[in-house]
C-alpha cells in the first residue's frame, strides 16, 4: 500500500505529464487537479484534471454527496465540463494536499450553483479556508459560474483547504486546483503610492486575484498562457474609450535574461497595448483611465505591464502612470529601463493604502519631456487583494466552524468573562477606598484650624503658624521648597478683607487667616 505522500507524488506526475509534452516552461512539482463529483477524468487544455473518487484519501467529510446537472455549455470557454458535477458538504470537511514543494501556490477554486435532488445549490452559503488564511466567509453563488484564484506561500508540508457550511446550510465546490507557482513570479519588493515609498513583505501575503486584464487585445485563455491564467480585455474598464486607441506587434516581444519571463506575462500580453488615440496631434494633452471596482478596507497589489512595441527609436516616449491620482510612474522611459532595448518586457508592482473608496482609478497621459508627439502606453494589468490584519481574504472574517470550534469559542468566552468581573471588582474596590478617604479629609475640615499672623507681600506668605504646629517659616527663595499658592492666601483672608487685617508691620498689612489642610 502507497502512504499518502506518494499517492500524492504519483498524482502530481500523471497530472504535470501533459505539460511537459507539451511546454518546455516551467513544470509545476505540486499539480492537483480536481474534477469533483466526477466519475471520470476531464481533459481541459491539454490538462488532465483527476476523478473526484481518485482524490478520496485526501478528503475528510461526513457524506459522500457527488451532485451532476445535465446542463450543458455552462460557460462559453473550455473549462465549462468543470462546472456540470459537484461535490456537496453538509458539515465542515477538508482536502489535506502534501506539498512536494514549499512556497508559493495558486489555489484555484470553481463554483456554479444547480439543483441536485434536495439540494439546491443556489442557497448554499459557506466558508472556506486554509491553515493560516480565511479565504471566503458567508460566501454564496446565486447563477453564474465563478472560478476564485489565490496566490498563497504554503511552508508547511501539507496544504489543508476547509469548507464549512454556515448554520442550517451546505457548502459545495465543482472544481480544484492546487499548483505550485515559480518562485520568481512574485518578488518581495514593491512600492506605496501614498507616501511614495519602498515596500517590502510581498512574499508572505496571501493574494485573491481580482482582475487580470489585457490592455488592447482580445482574451487570452488560460490553454495560451504558461501557467493557466486567463487575461480579460480592457474595453469594459475604459471610462472614455474614445480616448483610446489599440496596438499589437506581437511578434516584436523580446524576453531577455535577467527580466520577465512568459511566465510574468505571455507575449500575447506584452504584444499588445492600449495607446492615447492623439491621432498625431502635438497639441494632445489627455489621460486614458480604466475604473475598477474592489471591496474597500483592503490593501491591494497592482501590477503594470509595459513594452514598448510602438516606438521607432530610443528615448522616443516618455509618459506618466496614475493610481487613484497618485503618481505610479512620472517621466516613464522604457527604453533607458530596459537597457536601451526596445520591445522588451518591463512591469512595476505598486500596493495601495486600505481605503473606504470601492474603486481604483488607473490612468496613463503624456509626459511634458516628450519632443515629439505625445503618447501614453499600458500593455496588461492585474489587481490583487492582499491580506488584512486577521489574515483574511474576505471582509467577513467569521469563519462558521465545528462543534469543536464553538467549543473552544465557548472556553473563551468563559475566561474572557472571569478576567472581566475580577477587573471589575478590583476597580470597585479601588473607588470604595477612595471615597472613604475623601470623606475622613471633608471631617477634618470641621475642626477650626487658628492661625497666627501671616505676613504677605505683593501676594507672597512668609510666616506662618497653628495651633496644631509649631510656627513656621517659608520663603519663596527657602531651601525647603515648600510654596502657597496665591489663590489659597486669598481664599484663607477673605480676598484680603480689611476687617481681617489685625496689624501692620515691617512688610506690610498682617491679616488673620484660614488655610485648608491641603496646603
Amino acid at each position: 500500500m502507497w502512504d499518502f505522500r506518494e499517492v500524492g507524488l504519483f498524482v502530481c506526475a500523471l497530472s504535470i505529464l501533459p505539460l511537459v509534452c507539451f511546454s518546455a516552461n516551467f513544470v509545476p512539482l505540486d499539480n492537483y487537479l480536481i474534477d469533483c463529483g466526477a466519475p471520470a477524468n476531464t481533459s481541459i487544455d491539454s490538462r488532465n484534471f483527476t476523478a473526484d473518487s481518485f482524490y478520496k484519501k485526501f478528503l475528510s467529510t461526513q457524506q459522500d454527496i457527488l451532485a451532476s446537472t445535465s446542463l450543458k455549455s455552462i460557460t462559453s470557454s473550455s473549462d465549462s465540463p468543470l462546472y456540470q458535477t459537484a461535490r456537496i458538504f453538509t458539515a465542515a470537511s477538508k482536502y489535506t494536499f502534501p506539498v512536494n514543494q514549499k512556497g508559493r501556490h495558486w489555489i484555484r477554486l470553481y463554483f456554479f450553483p444547480f439543483a441536485y435532488e434536495k439540494y439546491n445549490l443556489s442557497s448554499a452559503n459557506f466558508a472556506v479556508s486554509t491553515q493560516n488564511y480565511n479565504l471566503l466567509s458567508d460566501f454564496s453563488v446565486q447563477k453564474n459560474p465563478v472560478m476564485k484564484e489565490y496566490s498563497l506561500n504554503v511552508t508547511s508540508d501539507t496544504l489543508v483547504i476547509t469548507f464549512a457550511p454556515s448554520t442550517n446550510s451546505i457548502a459545495f465546490v465543482n472544481a480544484i486546483e492546487v499548483v505550485s507557482v515559480p518562485d520568481d513570479l512574485i518578488i518581495d519588493d514593491a512600492y506605496t503610492l501614498n507616501p511614495a515609498a519602498s515596500y517590502s513583505g510581498l512574499l508572505t501575503q496571501a493574494l485573491e486575484t481580482v482582475f487580470r486584464v489585457n490592455m488592447g487585445g482580445p482574451t487570452v485563455s488560460s490553454g495560451s498562457d504558461t501557467l493557466q491564467r486567463t487575461w480579460v480585455p480592457d474595453q469594459k474598464f475604459l471610462i472614455q474609450p474614445n480616448l483610446a486607441s489599440n496596438f499589437s506587434n506581437v511578434g516584436a516581444v523580446k524576453y531577455v535574461n535577467g527580466g520577465p519571463t512568459e511566465n510574468t506575462a505571455p507575449s500575447s500580453v506584452y504584444g499588445t497595448l492600449t495607446q492615447m488615440n492623439s491621432a498625431g496631434d502635438p497639441r494632445s494633452n489627455f489621460n486614458v483611465t480604466w475604473q475598477f471596482d474592489v471591496e474597500p478596507q483592503f490593501q491591494y497589489l497592482i501590477r503594470l505591464h509595459f513594452c514598448d512595441i510602438v516606438s521607432k527609436g530610443l528615448n522616443e516616449l516618455y509618459f506618466n502612470v496614475y493610481i487613484n491620482s497618485w503618481f505610479a510612474a512620472k517621466d516613464l522611459d522604457l527604453s533607458t529601463i530596459n537597457n536601451n532595448v526596445l520591445a522588451t518586457p518591463f512591469f512595476k508592482d505598486l500596493v495601495t493604502a486600505p481605503s473606504a473608496n470601492n474603486k481604483i482609478v488607473v490612468s496613463i497621459g503624456p509626459s511634458p519631456l516628450n519632443s515629439d508627439y505625445p503618447n501614453a502606453i499600458l500593455n496588461g494589468l492585474e489587481i490583487m487583494k492582499m491580506n488584512n490584519s486577521v489574515r483574511s481574504l474576505s471582509s467577513s472574517t467569521a469563519v462558521p466552524g465545528t462543534s469543536a470550534s464553538g467549543s473552544s469559542s465557548k472556553k473563551v468566552g468563559l475566561i474572557v468573562g472571569v478576567s472581566l468581573g475580577a477587573f471589575l471588582a478590583v476597580v470597585m474596590v479601588g473607588v470604595f477606598f477612595l471615597l472613604c478617604r475623601k470623606r475622613r479629609r471633608l471631617e477634618r475640615q470641621g475642626h477650626s484650624k487658628t492661625w497666627t499672623p501671616l505676613s504677605i507681600n505683593d501676594g507672597t506668605s512668609h510666616t506662618m503658624g497653628s495651633k496644631y504646629s509649631n510656627g513656621t517659616t517659608a520663603s519663596a527663595a527657602s531651601n525647603f521648597g515648600y510654596r502657597i499658592p496665591f489663590v489659597a492666601v486669598q481664599e484663607a483672608t477673605n480676598n484680603f478683607d480689611e476687617s481681617w487685617v489685625i496689624g501692620i508691620g515691617g512688610f506690610g498689612k498682617v491679616y488673620k487667616g484660614e488655610l485648608n489642610d491641603w496646603y
